[in-house]
């Protein structure tokens, strides 16, 4: 009987063994917990608060979700951040690029002008004696003539006794060359041509009326006209300009007396209008193309010589005078366009095409970190291919070469 309880402690004590060994082992630790692998989402490109745990399609426009982690990140390296910005303030693409560069560059200044006499070269005509005018040869304004064509006719007592005291000593004191030649000179001297004192000899006998001649080419001007016509004059006095002289057949004259006032149709002027936003860059000397409006095809290169210290009237522009050889017959009071080569300080340019006008805003695409934005400038004059950068972007900026990308998107820039 004590035999098989000692067997079945025996078998007992094993059992126990057996159970309790597993509980007794040590334990191993808990391993450590690592960085979680990020959670990837999904979202719509075109409707970012969309987001779920899975692929599949967008609720609002069906298109296909995007993986975009946890932490903000799309593949690529681009911050949700970015993705997330409004359309018309943010742009991301990959677009050529320039930067602003300090440096003189010529700028051209159109302006409008006309064509007028050079009154450098106005001739005047007088009566070097007293007395009728008996033929009038010339009988309209603006009418040409040309060096020696005689103007007009006329009868003077003090001329008319001084051939007769010429002939009278050719009569009785022939041989006395010097009352001779003192009687000749003063009728010279007193506008009588070489011809006419030849015919008075030849025939012995006076000459009622001696013509008075013109020295001078050009366009006969009335001398009762105060000031040098100009365009002006000519545009607000249409009717006058074949109006008759103001001198007739039958008048009397007196000795010194302005008869004809005569232009070179050969030199003339381009009265050219700067405007208060030009005038700081038009300087004497400057370069000058003008082109006709008869011919545009046609240059006329010159200088400006001379810049008017007053505004004339009606008028709140500079006026600037470019004289030249009217080679090409151009009509007075015509219109020209010319191109004035101005030179400028060192200043900040960039590409025309880098700058996009909206209405009154000028803007650029500036480079941002991911992108561009619209961004304003203030610009000044231009030249061929550069416009000039007033305010707005510095030498370190960098902007998209062509901002003609924006046209189509124009309607809903939103200008900061």
């Amino acid at each position: 009987m004590n035999k098989i309880k000692l067997r079945w402690l025996f078998v007992a004590g094993c059992v126990s063994l057996w159970v309790l060994a597993p509980s007794c082992r040590e334990k191993p630790s808990a391993p450590t917990a690592g960085p979680s692998a990020p959670r990837v989402l999904y979202t719509c490109s075109m409707h970012p608060q969309i987001r779920q745990d899975h692929p599949g399609d967008c609720p609002i426009c069906s298109m296909k979700l995007v993986p975009v982690s946890s932490t903000g990140a799309v593949p690529g390296g681009i911050d949700l951040d970015a993705l997330l910005k409004p359309s018309n303030e943010f742009i991301m693409s990959a677009l050529p690029v320039t930067t602003a560069s300090y440096r003189n560059l010529p700028v051209w200044v159109n302006a409008y002008g006309t064509i007028e006499y050079d009154n450098r070269a106005a001739q005047v005509v007088s009566s070097r004696i007293s007395g009728r005018i008996e033929k009038l040869y010339m009988r309209y304004r603006y009418q040409p003539v040309e060096a020696g064509q005689k103007i007009m006719d006329i009868h003077s007592p003090e001329i008319s006794t001084a051939q007769q005291n010429l002939l009278f000593v050719l009569k009785n004191d022939p041989s006395n060359t010097t009352l001779i030649k003192a009687a000749k000179e003063r009728l010279l001297l007193l506008g009588m041509s070489s011809t006419e004192l030849q015919e008075v000899i030849q025939q012995g006998s006076p000459l009622y009326a001696v013509g008075i001649y013109s020295s001078f080419s050009g366009h006969l001007h009335d001398a009762a006209m105060s000031n040098t016509p100009s365009s002006n004059d000519m545009k607000n006095n249409n009717d006058n300009v074949t109006q008759e002289l103001s001198l007739q057949e039958g008048m009397y004259v007196q000795k010194g007396q302005t008869l004809f006032m005569i232009m070179n149709h050969h030199k003339a002027l381009a009265a050219l209008q700067i405007y208060a936003s030009d005038q700081s860059l038009v300087h004497s000397g400057n370069e000058v193309w003008l082109h006709p409006e008869s011919d545009t095809s046609q240059v006329i290169r010159g200088s400006i010589d001379f810049i008017e210290p007053f505004f004339r009237a009606n008028s709140r522009s500079l006026t600037a005078r470019v004289y030249f050889h009217n080679a090409m017959g151009l009509p007075i009071g015509s219109h020209v366009l010319a191109r004035i080569k101005a030179a400028m300080k060192p200043q900040l340019w960039l590409p025309r095409s880098a700058v996009l006008a909206l209405g009154i805003h000028e803007v650029v695409l500036l480079r941002q970190k991911n992108g561009f934005i619209v961004h304003p400038v203030s610009t000044g004059y231009r030249s061929a291919d550069e416009v000039q950068v007033i305010s707005g972007l510095g030498l370190q900026d960098t902007v998209v070469r062509n901002a003609q990308y924006l046209i189509d998107s124009e309607s809903f820039i939103k200008i900061p």
